[in-house]
């Protein structure tokens, strides 16, 4: 089974054909087709190509299943015996996708 390392929304993800995973907002529509250029590393069996710093020409396709909003994260600034107290809420923008296929 062939898997690859793509970089989107600043982070890194690990994929193989068929994950479904959680990334920055895209903006696509949701059933569209959408392809991620920035391969950092594939593998296959026991080859590995690493990229420098992406491998030239190695595509991951994906199909964009929904976009939603991430469970709230309280943010809560307290500072005993000072009479102050911040909260403060944020809901994060995801989009998720399911990995179609890997071109290397």
């Amino acid at each position: 089974m062939s898997y690859a390392v793509i970089k989107t929304g600043g982070k890194q993800y690990r994929v193989q054909q068929g994950d479904v995973l959680r990334v920055e907002l895209l903006n696509a529509e949701e059933g569209s087709a959408v392809s991620f250029d920035q391969v950092l590393l594939v593998g296959a069996g026991e080859s590995i190509t690493v990229g420098a710093p992406t491998v030239a020409g190695a595509t991951v396709s994906a199909t964009v299943r929904k976009h939603g909003r991430a469970d709230k994260v309280r943010i809560i600034k307290f500072r005993r015996r000072k009479h102050h107290k911040k909260q403060q809420g944020h809901r994060q923008h995801f989009t998720e996708v399911e990995i179609t296929g890997i071109n290397a």
